[in-house]
Formats: structure tokens, sequence, C-alpha cells
């Protein structure tokens, strides 16, 4: 049996990524993490982390990536920071290639997560953690009793507007067409809701403040008219995009969104290759949902790759 460079890749080093490190590397297999940014992925723009187990204070998403890169590296697990470009399996080992060489595994996850759909307007990328949002739970406490902005017209902006509504002042939920594309029922009750003002027709142009969220400037595009809206806070729920570029050639199967759809063990349709975190098709995307399914997909590796070396559990 030709033996691989490693037992486990993890393609990716956010929450997911992260977690399969510290459970692949407890296993005793011999884990690599490769990423092209900095370890933490999406959890490092995170101002304050407060509803995370095991935090009675808010922590920075930054020192909280921290300490999980630190924890997986003190059970073994390598890190390194490369961009992988292109993943193929050749009967039981597979073979990824990155800007500076070529790995091989008997396991490979894909943690890579997706990144959300923003509006490029001015203000955004600079008010992104300072009253600008792309998830409710995370950041929707900060601003209780405040007035806030909702952007979207699908789901999970109707869906986090409910959330929201509970905690806000008031809320302006604001779609560019003149009907929801949600589901009827969940449309239903934002209609219905009374702490929920929906304005369809109506797009998001500008964002400012000062060291936060101030104002917006909103068009109303039926009537070209521009107007301004004081708000304490932006939330944003346009899409996300999985990033699922290097497994669009192995028949990979996803759903409508792109999303990889996986069993419980976090197993694909192919042997020995595993998903995990915000890639999936998970139906909620939180960083301790993330880190449990990098867990589970890194047992599930570690088992199958027991069944390689004929040491499985029976």
């Amino acid at each position: 049996m030709n033996k691989p460079d490693r037992d486990l890749i993890i393609i990716g080093a956010g929450a997911a990524g992260l977690g399969a490190a510290q459970y692949g590397a407890r296993a005793n297999l011999t884990v690599l993490v490769l990423e092209e940014l900095a370890a933490g992925g999406q959890a490092m723009i995170i101002d304050k982390l407060e509803n995370y187990p095991g935090y009675s204070e808010p922590v920075s998403g930054y020192i909280f990536s921290q300490k999980m890169e630190e924890q997986a590296k003190k059970f073994g697990a390598e890190i390194m920071n490369d961009s992988v470009t292109e993943l193929k399996k050749e009967k039981d080992i597979f073979r990824i290639k990155t800007y500076s060489g070529e790995y091989t595994s008997f396991a490979v996850i894909i943690a890579t997560g997706a990144k959300h759909r923003t509006l490029n307007i001015p203000g955004e990328k600079e008010f992104t953690g300072k009253g600008v949002s792309y998830c409710a739970t995370c950041d929707g406490p900060f601003f209780k009793g405040q007035k806030m902005l909702v952007v979207g017209g699908g789901d999970a902006a109707c869906d986090e507007s409910m959330f929201l509504s509970k905690l806000a002042s008031h809320v302006i939920l604001i779609h560019r067409k003149d009907r929801f594309r949600a589901q009827k029922a969940l449309a239903g009750r934002v209609l219905a809701s009374k702490n929920i003002e929906v304005r369809f027709n109506t797009e998001l142009k500008e964002i400012t403040g000062d060291s936060s969220v101030k104002k917006v400037q909103l068009l109303k595009n039926r009537e070209n008219t521009l107007y301004e809206e004081e708000v304490n806070a932006v939330f944003i729920f346009i899409g996300s995009i999985p990033q699922t570029n290097l497994i669009r050639g192995l028949g990979v199967d996803s759903d409508e969104g792109g999303y990889i759809r996986t069993n419980q063990r976090m197993e694909t349709g192919i042997k020995g290759l595993f998903a995990a975190g915000d890639v999936r098709n998970t139906p909620f995307r939180q960083l301790v949902i993330a880190a449990a399914e990098g867990a589970i997909a890194a047992h599930s590796a570690s088992q199958y790759i027991d069944e390689i070396y004929g040491e499985a559990y029976r």
C-alpha cells in the first residue's frame, strides 16, 4: 500500500477546519491544514463574540481564532498558509496541489466556508463589525432597543428580521422588488409583525456614521428618489456563496444553492472526502455548529483511515 504524506488534509482554517484539526490530531492522525489567508475565517471580523459556549465574557473573533489555532497546533496539527489549486483522487489517495507544491493524504475535509454576498456600496466595508453585520444571532443583541435596518427578500432576511424584531425598538426591512421571494408563511409573519416596517422597491445605496453606523441613504427605485434614514445597525441578508471551486469536477452532490450535501457523518459521496461548516448544507450557520461539524468530520475520517489500515474496530 502506498502511504501518502499525511493521513488527513483539511482545506480551510475557520472554526470547522480548526475543530477538525484538533480532533484529527488527537486521534493520532498526521494532520495538515491548508489556509490561503489567516486562520479563523469569518470569525476574524467578529468584534465581540458572546454566544460561544464557555465564554462568559465577550471575546474578539481574532482572539478566539488564535486560541483555536494554538489548541490545534498543541495537539500536533500542522497549519500552513497556502492556496489550493487542485484536488483529485487516485485510487485511495487524494492529491492536493498548491502554489508551493503537492501534498497527498488518505482523507480530505473541505472546510472552505462561504462568503457573504455584499452590496458593494459606500460604507459597507468600512462599517462591517461597527454596525454592519451579516449575522443577526451574532450581533443583534449588541443593538438591543435600537433601530435596525435589514436588507433582503428571501427566507434568511425574513427569518432574521423576526429574530431582530424581538430585540430592536424598530426594524425596517427593505427589498428591491415588489414582493418577497421567501416562503409565503414566513413572509406573512413578517408582514403581520407590529415591530417590522416593510418597504418594497427600496434599495440601500450608502452607509454613513462616525465610529459606528448612524445613517443610511435609501433609494425608492420606482420614483428614483433618494432619502436618508437614521439607524443604528444594518443587517444584510442577500445570500452567500459557498467556496466549492475545488470540488466542482469531482461529482460531489450539492443543493440548489451550491452547498455540499453530506450525511450525518459529514461524508460526501466520494470515499474519504468530507465537508464541514458553512460550505455544507447545514441548517444553522454558527461558529459552534461549524466546530462541531469539524469534530464529526475528523472522527469519521479517522474511522475511514482505520479501515484502510485494516485497524477498524469491530
